[in-house]
């Protein structure tokens, strides 16, 4: 019952990790007239507070003093932070800009630049399917380009922003809380320098704003923050099978309300493109549950072979009891 409880609760975080990311168009254009760097250096100094007090009252600092002895994990996380900072930044940009559907493509083609990036930066070997999935995003690729007139250039760099966020941070190999606050360490200086200088030009809209202006830029801390803690929580309780198929809840929100909501325009090129991710997707997915159970049952026949091939023990006969014994017994 207590394991049933865990996932349960597992799930829920992971679709609210999700759901919160993929409802998250919904915020950026509220902090306008701020533009998308001012949003993004307060994003970038309000998480670290937020993350500072969490880790405070969880009292988990410890590993900062074995972080400043490793060079090496140091420059890794300055590197994630500046990748993560392009591709907050030119999300932002894009969801204000009027570009939601495009940005929600961005994270539809990410397992895929993933993949492709594996092949060729770490030389992995694909199946098939992974293939031919890839070779029909490429192709999705190319339609969305005529569909746009150019290249969906905001879907591939943030794509391969993510993917490549993704690749260091597998090196870096920390916990969510504990990565998210020291790359938002990394660039607090910068971001803080930028919004003091600002607001010496007399451009920042902290102050100029109002106080509820000032609230929901405070509280971009909490929209960075607080999905990634749910997502930790669902990380260590739902398998990463389950996790493969939740993530595709935020592109999908968010190209819902591109729709829906900002009224964008999807003519029936662009139609043609998602349809090409989304087989793409759905051949990588059925890949995925394929060789999932494969693995699983060549695990389980192992497991019997290795059982069949164990000396097996006679069970000790009781001895039976002398007459006297019996007599004595009785």
């Amino acid at each position: 019952m207590a394991g049933t409880n865990e996932q349960r609760a597992g799930l829920l975080s992971g679709i609210g990790a999700y759901g919160l990311w993929g409802i998250v168009p919904l915020f950026w254009p509220l902090l306008k007239p701020s533009g998308a760097i001012e949003i993004l250096a307060h994003r970038m100094v309000w998480s670290l507070a937020f993350v500072g007090i969490a880790l405070l009252a969880l009292r988990r600092w410890a590993w900062i003093g074995e972080l400043i002895r490793q060079p090496k994990k140091l420059a890794l996380i300055t590197g994630a932070a500046a990748v993560i900072s392009v591709n907050w930044g030119l999300y932002i940009w894009s969801v204000n800009s009027g570009h939601v559907v495009e940005a929600s493509l961005g994270y539809f083609i990410n397992p895929l630049v993933t993949i492709a990036m594996g092949v060729l930066l770490l030389g992995e070997r694909l199946r098939p399917v992974q293939w031919a999935a890839v070779a029909t995003g490429v192709l999705a690729v190319l339609v969305l380009a005529i569909g746009y007139g150019r290249p969906p250039w905001i879907s591939l760099v943030l794509a391969f922003s993510f993917a490549t966020y993704g690749l260091v941070k597998k090196k870096v190999n920390m916990g969510g809380l504990e990565s998210l606050t020291a790359e938002t360490a990394v660039l607090f200086l910068p971001a803080l320098g930028y919004l003091l200088w600002l607001g010496a030009q007399g451009d920042a809209t902290f102050v100029s704003g109002g106080t509820g202006h000032a609230a929901l830029l405070a509280a971009t801390g909490v929209v960075t923050a607080a999905p990634l803690v749910l997502f930790g929580a669902a990380a260590i309780r739902v398998p990463l099978s389950t996790l493969g198929l939740l993530q595709y809840l935020a592109p999908v929100f968010q190209f819902a309300l591109g729709i829906v909501y900002f009224h964008e325009a999807m003519p029936p090129e662009r139609w043609a493109g998602f349809a090409l991710v989304w087989l793409a997707l759905t051949m990588l997915t059925w890949d995925a549950f394929r060789t999932a159970r494969r693995t699983k049952a060549q695990a389980a026949k192992l497991a019997a072979t290795v059982q069949a091939a164990q000396p097996r023990t006679r069970p000790r006969r009781r001895s039976q009891p002398l007459a006297a014994d019996a007599d004595t017994a009785s």
